[in-house]
């Protein structure tokens, strides 16, 4: 059993949405991917320990776990990788919450090359390849992965910065399954 990075995203996009149930085909098409493959997903993050079971009432992820391994692991796991400037949708700091926080130069920003992006700069590879399209429409789950991304790539006051809004987003002080 190994990770992919869309375990990450449709673990991201159900705790960047914590009151609603999802069903795999509703994941499936918000994240523009198969039933099937949310349902594989949703299997390699529970033999991980990223997500629990809960019967017949579904799964749900594990947010301490997950917080842990988006701060200490995914960097490793999936390291970002930048390229020319493009067009594209807003990343790292150059998204909320930290573009507020930080303030970058015109086009230094990173992007997730996207054409229906709304900013230039140099791009950074998605944690998985329908991330961009699944972040314009859900704005929350833009943030996460914004975040990530700061993490991923960023330097240290920026990942210092997105671990602690990750912290909060996620409420990492409690040891309890949510």
């Amino acid at each position: 059993m190994e990770l992919k990075p869309q375990d990450l995203l449709v673990l991201l996009k159900v705790a960047a949405n914590p009151p609603q149930r999802w069903t795999y085909a509703a994941l499936g098409e918000a994240l523009a991917m198969s039933a099937s493959e949310t349902h594989a997903c949703v299997k390699r993050a529970i033999a991980a320990g990223l997500a629990v079971s809960l019967g017949r009432e579904g799964w749900q992820p594990v947010r301490p776990a997950l917080l842990e391994f988006m701060l200490h692991g995914a960097r490793y796991v999936w390291p970002a990788i930048t390229g020319p400037a493009k067009r594209g949708v807003p990343t790292a700091f150059g998204a909320e919450p930290l573009a507020s926080l930080l303030n970058a130069a015109p086009g230094e920003a990173p992007v997730w090359a996207h054409a229906k992006g709304s900013a230039k700069g140099p791009t950074l590879s998605p944690l998985y390849r329908t991330a961009p399209q699944a972040a314009l429409a859900d704005p929350a789950l833009h943030r996460l992965l914004a975040l990530l991304d700061a993490v991923r790539m960023g330097r240290a006051r920026e990942r210092a910065m997105a671990s602690e809004l990750l912290k909060t987003a996620l409420g990492g002080d409690s040891h309890e399954p949510q």
